[in-house]
């Protein structure tokens, strides 16, 4: 879902909007690939996974997307299209969504 924002938006309003859509897909989907990595190695690890890890690494997730935001921000000032960042990070929160519809039982 992150590509196709990133897709639209660039063919809509040029480079700096795919580039921005790009940022803003990239500061939810990163976060969250590093989490899902450090479960699945909990899972197949040595040592027992713990509710507390899984908060902690839904609050490391979700600091992590706010300081990538704030990265892009302060660097992005110039040339950062922010309806274009703000699509591709919805997109890619609503793209887990699609896999649940999409999924096959």
């Amino acid at each position: 879902m992150g590509l196709l924002a990133v897709a639209v938006c660039w063919a809509v309003a040029g480079p700096a909007a795919g580039w921005s859509a790009l940022i803003g897909a990239g500061a939810y989907f990163a976060p969250n690939a590093l989490f899902a990595a450090r479960l699945l190695l909990g899972l197949y690890g040595p040592g027992n996974a713990s509710p507390l890890t899984f908060f902690l690494g839904e609050a490391f997730k979700l600091g992590a997307t706010l300081v990538l935001l704030a990265v892009a921000a302060h660097w992005g000032r110039g040339w950062l299209v922010w309806p274009a960042l703000l699509a591709g990070l919805v997109c890619v929160l609503k793209g887990y969504m699609l896999l649940f519809v999409w999924r096959r039982p």
